[in-house]
């Protein structure tokens, strides 16, 4: 039970930091380490429940911007705001520091397997992101239509 809350409170000050990072608006900052803390948990009870990590990435990204719009339409600001904070959590710079030490090291078999890592991990956000707007997209289209 301890794990848990310190994940959720490392990950919505995580996410508020880089809010205020990035100068987002004050009455934002909440909603910013909320999103974050939500798309950070949802991944971290995926990676427990042993879904792959590039999936559990990618679903976690896709509530990351769904999270972002909804906040965006409530709050009526930009949506990046939302979805850059909220995606920080789980960006994988560990592992991206991981592999660069290893080539330093000169251990190349280890730091090119952890290298891909970040690539799938990486496009795992990116692919999440991608397919929220997308179907973002398509149901204001669908509604546009029926008016």
């Amino acid at each position: 039970m301890l794990e848990i809350i310190v994940q959720l409170a490392a990950s919505f000050i995580a996410s508020a930091g880089f809010g205020v990072l990035f100068n987002a608006p004050k009455k934002s900052l909440i909603p910013c380490g909320l999103v974050g803390m939500i798309g950070w948990i949802f991944f971290y009870t995926l990676t427990n429940y042993q879904v792959d990590i590039v999936a559990a990435t990618a679903f976690a990204a896709i509530l990351v911007s769904i999270l972002s719009q909804v906040c965006s339409r409530i709050l009526k600001r930009p949506i990046i705001i939302f979805t850059v904070s909220g995606i920080i959590p789980l960006v994988p710079g560990g592992v991206a520091y991981n592999a660069m030490r290893n080539f330093v090291e000169n251990d190349y078999n280890t730091a090119i397997q952890l290298s891909a890592q970040v690539m799938l991990l990486a496009g795992g956000i990116a692919i999440g992101l991608m397919f929220s707007q997308v179907i973002n997209q398509i149901m204001t289209k669908l509604q546009k239509a029926k008016q």
